[in-house]
């Protein structure tokens, strides 16, 4: 019998997207809970497996040729998962291209782009108007992208896929965001249909109850950001 996956998870918009894989695929796991408002990612067996002190991370004891493979990067992970099993991830290599460019365009802008816009509109010591005018209209300019993308077609890249996993995981929190949806109606009716999925619902869930409040908590917030191991 395979051995479940070790996940390495924090209940955060990153965190849930390989969650939420591995409940869609139907995938056995075990989750260990790295709590990053403690500093658990700076922990030397963490950072064996996730050298850039960051969840979520895996292990899957059923590598490659049968043997251990550490894997660490939400995106990556959704690769893996996705050629090891052939679930939401074609194998056609138009196809696949299409999935990658947007689950790359979740990872290379709106992930970078609303983790800041959390930042500098929800934990920074200072508001600074300029940052904040900064991603808000960048958030603006992304949920106008993928709603545009939306217009015509059911999934963000042909049929129901990692990046739709992806990009979900985050811009579900869009009213965190500052976004109104009603000037987003295909984003969300997209979202509605995605976050409607039990395997979506199961996956988000996982940890609720240790997903907590920073703003007030100063001590998590100078793990957080002042990025100091130890």
């Amino acid at each position: 019998m395979t051995e479940p996956i070790d996940l390495y998870y924090w209940p955060t918009p990153n965190g849930w997207k390989v969650s939420v894989y591995l409940e869609e695929a139907g995938l056995p796991y075990n989750v260990h809970y790295i709590d990053i408002t403690a500093g658990d990612q700076f922990k030397p067996d963490f950072l064996a497996i996730s050298p850039n002190n960051r969840m979520p991370a895996i292990v899957d004891h059923d590598g490659p040729d049968g043997k251990k493979i550490n894997v660490f990067e939400s995106g990556a992970i959704l690769q893996y998962l996705g050629r090891k099993t052939g679930k939401y991830y074609p194998k056609d290599e138009r196809a696949r291209v299409e999935v990658d460019e947007w689950l790359m365009w979740q990872m290379g802008g709106v992930g970078p782009m609303l983790g800041q816009f959390h930042h500098f509109h929800h934990y920074a010591p200072e508001k600074l108007e300029y940052a904040m005018n900064r991603y808000a209209n960048e958030a603006h300019r992304l949920y106008g992208v993928i709603n545009k993308r939306l217009e015509t077609r059911e999934y963000v890249a042909g049929e129901y896929s990692i990046a739709d996993m992806a990009i979900a995981s985050w811009m579900k929190l869009y009213e965190r965001h500052l976004i109104d949806p009603q000037e987003f109606p295909h984003f969300k009716k997209w979202l509605d249909k995605v976050l409607a999925r039990p395997g979506v619902q199961k996956g988000l869930a996982l940890g609720d109850d240790r997903r907590g409040n920073i703003s007030d908590d100063e001590k998590a917030k100078k793990i957080l950001f002042g990025q100091r191991g130890g």
